[in-house]
């Protein structure tokens, strides 16, 4: 499995953070932020810091991405990614910042298809990360989006009556065709696939587990 190198302390992601711009986003002063921050559990090796949508939504999220000089992008078909939630089989903190632990992108599934690697992902007692958790974990480790392995965020998905959309979100690197325009080539892109579909270029992230507040 394709595993992060360790990330930086609590306090240091915190840091880098706001110097994003989180606080703004959150409407928050720098020192609110902060403050938020300091509740987080005592860091671990594998703590990874994720933004709640509740204090700031994926949509904001993503244009703090950067690859190469380029700026993250929602595509344009999903312009109702905030009605994306958890799904049934996993909870997330209500905390507006929680951490979570031993993020993996999920390589050796490659070319599953979302469907088929959601029991895998139970079945090994891990979770599934949500969109927010996947760009979160980017935003820490932009390195880990790399061409031809990138990977898909399977606990968000859109409630559609009694069944679910078919979309899945998925995080990966534009290839500037179609709607996405030229000169988003080389961005980091918020996207979506079919659950039924596979994608050789396309993994499934998972963590081992969940923390809130201390």
């Amino acid at each position: 499995m394709a595993t992060a190198t360790p990330p930086p302390t609590i306090a240091a992601q915190i840091e880098k953070l706001v110097d994003l711009g989180l606080p703004d986003l959150a409407g928050m002063t720098p020192a609110e932020f902060r403050e938020l921050g300091a509740s987080l559990p005592a860091s671990n090796a594998d703590s990874i810091v994720v933004i709640h949508p509740t204090l700031v939504s994926a949509a904001l999220l993503a244009p703090l991405l950067h690859r190469e000089g380029k700026t993250g992008f929602i595509v344009a078909d999903m312009d109702d990614l905030a009605e994306f939630v958890p799904i049934e089989e996993v909870s997330i903190p209500a905390a507006p910042l929680y951490v979570i632990h031993s993020v993996d992108r999920g390589d050796d599934m490659s070319n599953w298809s979302p469907n088929e690697a959601l029991s895998e992902i139970l079945t090994r007692d891990r979770t599934p990360l949500t969109v927010n958790e996947g760009i979160s974990w980017l935003l820490q480790h932009p390195d880990q989006l790399q061409p031809n392995w990138c990977f898909m965020t399977i606990a968000s998905r859109k409630k559609k009556g009694k069944t679910l959309d078919s979309r899945t979100p998925a995080i990966w690197i534009s290839g500037g065709t179609g709607r996405d325009g030229r000169a988003n080539r080389d961005a980091p892109k918020v996207g979506w696939c079919w659950a039924g579909n596979r994608h050789t270029w396309l993994g499934f992230a998972s963590a081992d587990s969940r923390e809130d507040i201390h």
